[in-house]
């Protein structure tokens, strides 16, 4: 029996991918389907503590593009250690609210760090272990911009200029289009239940076993 798939949530800030990834959540959970919720940069003790530095800290403020690629990569070495590899090997579902792919547009395309060198070191610390499917929320930067207005203080990254989150959409879309039969490009402006049905349809026809457990689910209602 194949193994569960390794789901991962992608785009820019306030493109709702966080959202989706928990919805996803939730709806496996009412079909009984075993599975593990995470994050990036976290997910773990130690990805936490790297996750405040990157975002929250004071002296983030001077932090080189160079630093935060690697620290970025730390996170997601332990994250992949410690969490996704163990739970992948227990026959686990995993979702990940950002995974490498992030690294590969935000410090590659967007802090135009070498490529080259982004790959190697994204391959480094996943160990093999790779997505099955990634989806990217897609979003204009105006209505992305819209959606992160909220009371709190905007940590490091949102802070960033129109033009660097330009670049991060482009790379995006230039992921989906590399890599079509991993990467599924959805409109991140449609309506939330729009998106999680697109979401979910796409699932069931790429994934059996994930059909299967809705007609379980669907059958011990009735």
């Amino acid at each position: 029996m194949p193994r569960p798939p390794f789901i991962t949530f992608e785009g820019s800030e306030g493109c709702g991918k966080s959202t989706q990834a928990r919805r996803l959540a939730a709806r496996l959970e009412k079909l009984a389907v075993s599975f593990l919720l995470t994050r990036e940069p976290g997910g773990t003790p130690i990805g936490e503590s790297i996750r405040e530095l990157l975002q929250f800290a004071p002296q983030s403020a001077r932090m080189s593009a160079e630093t935060e690629l690697l620290l970025f990569e730390a996170s997601r070495g332990q994250l992949v250690h410690e969490v996704i590899k163990p739970a992948l090997e227990r026959g686990m579902c995993v979702i990940s609210d950002r995974f490498f792919d992030s690294t590969t547009v935000y410090q590659g395309a967007a802090r135009k760090l070498n490529r080259q060198i982004v790959e190697q070191l994204n391959a480094f610390v996943a160990g093999g272990c790779v997505p099955d499917i990634t989806f990217v929320l897609d979003l204009d930067l105006k209505t992305a911009g819209s959606r992160m207005q909220s009371p709190r203080k905007p940590d490091r990254m949102e802070q960033e200029s129109p033009e660097f989150y330009q670049r991060v959409r482009v790379g995006y879309r230039e992921l989906a289009i590399n890599e079509p039969n991993r990467v599924v490009l959805i409109d991140g402006a449609q309506a939330p239940d729009k998106i999680e049905d697109e979401i979910w349809e796409t699932l069931r026809s790429r994934f059996p076993n994930l059909a299967k457990s809705e007609v379980r689910g669907q059958r011990s209602e009735t």
